[in-house]
């Protein structure tokens, strides 16, 4: 009962201090602050005192006066392109673990695909004093970013690489892994194969047609205009172009999509078309296994592991130049990209 009333005495009156809890654990200032810091030279049975100490009195770390001593907020903000997009999910998620396994906290939004507004959300995020910032660009133009990151504002760009500026950047495989996939629909026989994918102006979306002109180039076949569309992920323009791709005059056998939102509107389109058609796209879908929809898979989750590390790497003071890391992607054949066309 003593225990209760002295715990809701500091929650409801003084909040209890490192002395407080020096005092309950018969140690020294200094050992408190390395448990709180999780600093090494503590032995077992001490740390146990100091956090049973810290638990009956209710302390919590000031987190302002470490901040004053420190420069820092201990904040990171998070770019995305679309909140709702699931591929940026697990991407976030990872971000947001780094961030906590630092003791800092994560704040996101998103830019909706427009550059303007990915410009007033990051300028937002610096002007309430993050740390650092993780920016998926909607724009090819980021030397808006300059004075902040002179500022001391660790950027990192994840999954398409700055514009106009020299920073981190953590990308995934676009154009091998679009090369292998085409390259696995011309393993399996076909040879007139089409591409829909996202505006051209996106960096993925460039290397990804370029990864599909690359692997016809290599097993010496013509790309038709007709096999490529290229624009907005909408559903009614993608299934516009699935249907004249099968409509035309040489139609293709084999289709490959440029990310997981064309994917969907692809396997939607095919079912109602009811000819095999292989099928190979970029970004692994929900319920890919079950619907045997063979993807070329990026890592999200790596992805945001690996920016924000390289992001805290920088808050912890690295001064290397900014660097580019290429993950690799995983073909998952599952059975749509392994139909043989239908005309040999």
């Amino acid at each position: 009962m003593a225990d209760i009333a002295r715990r809701t005495e500091h929650r409801y009156g003084n909040r209890p201090t490192m002395k407080d809890v020096a005092a309950r654990a018969g140690v020294g200032l200094k050992t408190v602050s390395r448990v709180v810091n999780g600093e090494p030279g503590v032995t077992p049975d001490t740390e146990r005192r100091v956090r049973e100490a810290i638990e009956i009195l209710g302390f919590r770390r000031n987190d302002s006066a470490r901040v004053l001593r420190k420069g820092r907020t201990a904040t990171v903000g998070l770019v995305l392109e679309d909140l709702a997009d699931p591929f940026y999910g697990p991407l976030s998620r990872a971000v947001e673990e780094v961030a906590r396994a630092h003791g800092a906290l994560l704040f996101n939004g998103s830019s909706a695909e427009d550059p303007e507004r990915e410009q007033e959300l990051a300028l937002a995020l610096c002007a309430r004093r993050v740390d650092g910032l993780i920016v998926i660009p909607a724009g090819d133009d980021h030397r808006y970013l300059e004075p902040e990151m002179r500022a001391g504002v660790a950027t990192v760009f994840v999954d398409r690489p700055a514009g106009r500026i020299d920073a981190d950047a953590v990308l995934s495989d676009s154009f091998g892994g679009a090369r292998g996939g085409v390259a696995h629909l011309i393993a399996h026989g076909h040879r007139r194969i089409g591409f829909i994918g996202d505006r051209p102006r996106i960096h993925t979306a460039a290397e990804r047609l370029r990864g599909y002109r690359a692997a016809m180039e290599d097993a010496g076949l013509p790309v038709r205009d007709a096999w490529v569309s290229l624009g907005s992920t909408d559903p009614e323009r993608v299934s516009t172009a699935v249907r004249e791709m099968l409509a035309a005059s040489e139609p293709v056998t084999a289709l490959f999509s440029g990310n997981n939102r064309v994917t969907v509107t692809v396997v939607r389109a095919l079912a109602r078309h009811g000819q095999p058609v292989a099928l190979v796209g970029f970004d692994d879908i929900e319920l890919a296994d079950l619907l045997g929809v063979t993807v070329v898979a990026q890592d999200a989750a790596a992805l945001g592991r690996t920016a924000a590390e390289r992001l805290f790497r920088r808050l912890d003071g690295a001064e290397e130049a900014p660097e580019r890391l290429v993950l690799g992607t995983t073909l998952l054949a599952r059975g749509s990209g392994e139909i043989a066309p239908s005309d040999v």
